[in-house]
């Protein structure tokens, strides 16, 4: 365990859980927790004018990157967990024509799926449609699961476990055939994949400072204003704050990292996805002519460049994560093997039981360096060796 808050040495590759502070973001918020440390609500002095100009110049910058028309379309939460909360419980509770249908897919985050569950309990009718052996969302099967009672579809952009990006364009083509508005949870794609929110025919997106090497305890929610304006009932209530919709003191230095966070990735976007995924790729090859029995969990071509998730072999993936004190990883199930039940969305693409426990994931980012990932890949093809079941 690390002591004092320090970081323990070793290499990082769990990206997908979370970033690193961009030194850079830290630098844009520091004043805020300095000397400009008013209340963007406080309209009667320098103070709150300073905060509050410095949280509209984020809203803009979180809107760039996402190409929203216009930056009152971004409302600031705690993270992609409430944004998804908000626009799910906020949209089904003003519901169109009597509406009592949602749409969503069986590899969702528990952030969605969970508010999904939770109207299910209230009446609410839930329709999961499943993915393919790469668990991508066939949009054919979408389209057979929305009917005239449906008031919602919520399908992610990216999947946190095995980066497989969904048929983004097509998702947006149905919803807007057939009336539907669409959520989109982008917490894990926003800023690693270009996303378009206008040109993909999104109506509400939800991200997090967090994912995108910006502060934890922020995030976004994209609300979309005209064709069509959408009606959100606002889950947090007490003091008006962002257009009525989520109440709050605004977390001024965590909205001011976010949006430099945002714009960092706006910039680097079309250097930085093709130096990870040529990374992500080299590790994946010297982990396949090492291990017996590598396989891909995902879609080789439509993923995350920084994500590789693969089953290695007949190894237990807790054993090695356990063993593997100096590499960062996670395991491609919920848990370790022999305890509670492994990774829905590894079984949602026809993983067996051992070929789930058997999974790890390796997230890369922005200061993961080519030293690393061979160094990374020798130690976990080190302890394979030493942990592979006969």
């Amino acid at each position: 365990m690390c002591e004092g808050g320090a970081a323990p040495p070793c290499i990082y590759l769990d990206n997908q859980a979370t970033t690193p502070l961009d030194p850079r973001v830290l630098e844009a918020m520091m004043p805020c927790l300095r000397q400009g440390f008013g209340n963007a609500s406080s309209k009667s002095h320098a103070y709150g004018w300073a905060a509050a100009e410095q949280v509209e110049r984020a809203r803009a910058q979180v809107a760039d990157l996402i190409g929203a028309a216009a930056p009152r379309e971004i409302i600031f939460t705690s993270g992609a967990t409430e944004a998804d909360n908000l626009a799910i419980l906020g949209l089904c509770d003003t519901p169109v024509d009597g509406r009592n249908h949602i749409v969503t897919c069986v590899t969702e985050h528990p952030a969605v799926l969970d508010p999904c569950r939770h109207l299910e309990r209230r009446g609410w009718r839930v329709s999961t449609v499943g993915v393919d052996a790469a668990g991508r969302l066939d949009v054919a099967q979408l389209d057979e699961a929305v009917t005239g009672d449906t008031a919602l579809i919520t399908v992610m952009a990216a999947n946190n476990e095995i980066g497989t990006v969904h048929p983004l364009a097509e998702v947006g083509q149905l919803a807007r055939a057939r009336g539907v508005p669409w959520h989109c949870d982008a917490a894990q794609a926003a800023g690693k994949i270009p996303l378009d929110v206008e040109a993909l025919g999104v109506d509400l997106l939800s991200l997090s400072g967090h994912k995108i090497y910006g502060p934890k305890g922020v995030g976004a929610l994209y609300v979309r204003r005209r064709k069509p304006r959408l009606p959100l009932a606002a889950q947090q209530l007490g003091g008006g704050q962002e257009r009525g919709l989520r109440s709050g003191t605004l977390n001024v230095p965590g909205i001011v990292g976010l949006g430099r966070a945002c714009q960092l990735c706006a910039e680097e976007l079309p250097g930085e996805g093709p130096r990870l995924a040529a990374l992500r790729d080299r590790l994946h090859r010297n982990l396949d002519g090492a291990i017996p029995g590598v396989q891909l969990n995902g879609h080789r071509d439509h993923r995350l460049p920084g994500c590789l998730n693969v089953v290695l072999g007949t190894v237990d993936g807790g054993r090695l994560l356990a063993a593997l004190r100096d590499v960062a990883l996670s395991s491609g199930s919920a848990c370790a093997s022999g305890e509670g039940h492994p990774s829905a969305v590894l079984k949602a693409l026809g993983r067996t039981d051992s070929e789930a426990f058997s999974s790890v994931r390796f997230g890369l980012g922005r200061f993961t360096t080519g030293d690393e990932v061979d160094t990374a890949a020798r130690r976990v093809i080190e302890q394979a060796g030493r942990l592979q079941l006969n």
